[in-house]
C-alpha cells in the first residue's frame, strides 16, 4: 500500500488498460498552452498592493490550480508501476534561485484545495525564505557527494529507489523529501525573461504535471468583428493523459481560465469540495 495515494479501482477500463500500454509517463504527455490575459491579473495585483497587501503572480495562478482540483479531483491523480492512484495530498514543487547563484533548490509546498489567494501567498513566502536560507551543505547534498565518491555505488542506489518507489515501498518521509513526488511542478522562467516550454515530465515519481510561465506575449482574438491582440501570460502545460479523460482536462483548463480572468474570485473557498469519484 503506497504511503501517497489510494489506488483506484472503480475506473474508466479504457484507462486501466491505456495505463500498461503506456507504462512510462514520457509515454503519455499531452501538451497545450494557456494564454492567461494579463490585464485582469494585474490590476488585481496592484489594486492590492494600494491596499498594503501583496500578492504574486505564482500565487494567484496556484490558488487558481488548487481551487480547480476541488471541483476536479482527477488533476490529482498520478500512475506507477500501471496502477492509477488518487493522491492524498495537493503538492507543489518549485525551485527557488539563491540570491547571486545560478542554481536552485527545489522540495515542496502543501496546498489545500479551499486554499485563498491570501494563504497562497503566505505558503510562497515561506517556502521561498526556507529554500533560500538552506545551507550549501544540507544532508541531502552530503548524502549526494558521498554517492558521488564511491564509483557505482550511484548508479545501484538510484534503480534501488525506482524499484522501491515501483512497489510502493517508500516511507512517508521520503516522499516529503522528494521533488519529484507531487501534484504539480511549476516554473516560472518569465522571472529569468525566458519563453515558457513544455517541460517533460519524469518517468519517477508521481508528478503528473508541469507548468511554466513564460514571458508575456500579444496573441490575436476577434471580438465585435475586428482582431485586437491581447496581452497574454503563456502557461506551457505538459500532463499525463493516463489520469483522467480529455473532457476532464479540457473543463478544468476553461475552469482555471475563468478564476484568472477575475482573481478577486480566489479571495474565497470554494461552496464545495468534491471528492475523487472512483475511490
Amino acid at each position: 500500500m503506497r504511503k501517497d495515494g489510494v489506488r483506484l479501482k472503480n475506473f474508466d477500463p479504457m484507462y486501466t488498460v491505456a495505463a500498461h500500454i503506456m507504462d512510462k509517463r514520457v509515454d503519455s504527455m499531452n501538451m497545450i498552452t494557456i494564454d492567461v490575459p494579463v490585464e485582469p491579473v494585474h490590476e488585481y495585483i496592484n489594486t492590492k498592493r494600494k491596499d498594503g497587501i501583496y500578492i504574486s503572480h505564482m500565487a494567484v495562478i496556484l490558488t487558481a490550480f488548487a481551487q480547480t482540483v476541488a471541483e476536479f479531483p482527477e488533476l490529482n491523480r498520478f500512475v506507477v508501476n500501471s496502477k492509477i492512484y488518487a493522491r492524498n495530498e495537493l503538492t507543489v514543487g518549485m525551485v527557488v534561485l539563491k540570491s547571486g547563484e545560478a542554481d536552485g533548490t527545489m522540495s515542496k509546498m502543501y496546498l489545500k484545495p479551499d486554499n485563498t489567494v491570501f494563504e497562497v501567498e503566505e505558503i510562497i513566502q515561506k517556502y521561498v525564505e526556507e529554500n533560500r536560507n538552506t545551507p550549501e551543505n544540507n544532508g541531502t547534498e552530503k548524502v549526494i557527494k558521498f554517492l558521488l565518491g564511491i564509483p557505482g555505488i550511484l548508479r545501484g542506489a538510484i534503480k534501488l529507489a525506482k524499484w522501491g518507489d515501483k512497489h510502493g515501498l517508500f516511507p512517508k518521509s521520503l516522499i516529503d523529501a522528494s521533488p519529484f513526488h507531487n501534484t504539480l511542478v511549476i516554473s516560472n522562467l518569465a522571472s529569468i525573461r525566458t519563453n515558457h516550454i513544455y517541460h517533460h515530465v519524469y518517468d519517477f515519481g508521481t508528478t503528473s504535471m508541469i507548468i511554466t510561465m513564460g514571458n508575456s506575449r500579444e496573441v490575436a482574438k476577434r471580438k465585435g468583428g475586428e482582431i485586437v491582440f491581447d496581452k497574454c501570460m503563456p502557461l506551457g502545460i505538459v500532463m499525463d493523459e493516463r489520469i483522467c479523460s480529455g473532457n476532464h482536462y479540457a473543463m478544468a483548463f476553461r475552469r482555471m481560465n475563468k478564476l484568472l480572468s477575475n482573481p478577486s474570485l480566489l479571495e474565497n473557498r470554494p461552496e464545495r469540495i468534491k471528492t475523487d469519484d472512483s475511490i
